[in-house]
């Protein structure tokens, strides 16, 4: 069986203010295929940074709608996808101590053939919806926690301005030849 017809699932994820949504967006371009934004950004808009874990409940369930949503226009059997509902569970334990139920069994279901970890070796660029700039070395750490929990395949984009770019894309180009 040929495993390149079947969807390939590319994860953009990582810390806040690392780059993750001008990755997801570059490559989408780059492979002509739809990006899956980030559904939280559309829901915190009007919560001023004041979150309640049905909140993250909600936004879970967010975002697997708009991925569900896309992934029949999926082109070249690829779908980028910026973030995943590992951060709904990466907030629930940081601010709530615990993650529901629903969003860990999800988890375990739901498949990306490969992550791309965006480095915080990028400049904080405040953003009404950011919260935690003294905290990146801590959640880049919980990123690596999570991905080796799930057995994720991922790779460190590090970098700045077009190079960043470049070596999230050279790093999915080498992912794609080797399946």
């Amino acid at each position: 069986m040929d495993v390149r017809k079947e969807l390939i699932k590319i994860a953009v994820v990582g810390p806040e203010s690392t780059g993750k949504s001008t990755m997801a967006q570059f490559l989408a371009k780059k492979f002509q295929t739809p990006c899956v934004p980030e559904y939280s950004r559309y829901y915190c808009q009007s919560l001023n940074n004041k979150y309640t874990l049905q909140d993250e409940v909600n936004m879970f369930y967010g975002q697997i709608a708009l991925e569900e949503a896309l992934i029949p226009l999926a082109k070249g059997n690829i779908l980028i996808c910026d973030t995943t509902c590992m951060t709904v569970k990466i907030w629930s334990d940081h601010l709530f101590g615990h993650t529901p139920k629903e969003v860990t069994d999800k988890i375990r279901q739901q498949h990306y053939d490969f992550y791309l970890l965006m480095d915080i070796d990028l400049a904080w660029q405040d953003d009404p919806l950011r919260d935690f700039p003294e905290q990146r070395d801590h959640f880049m750490e919980v990123w690596k926690k999570e991905l080796y929990a799930i057995q994720g395949r991922y790779h460190i984009v590090s970098g700045q301005g077009d190079q960043r770019l470049a070596n999230g894309l050279s790093a999915v180009q080498d992912f794609l030849t080797l399946i």
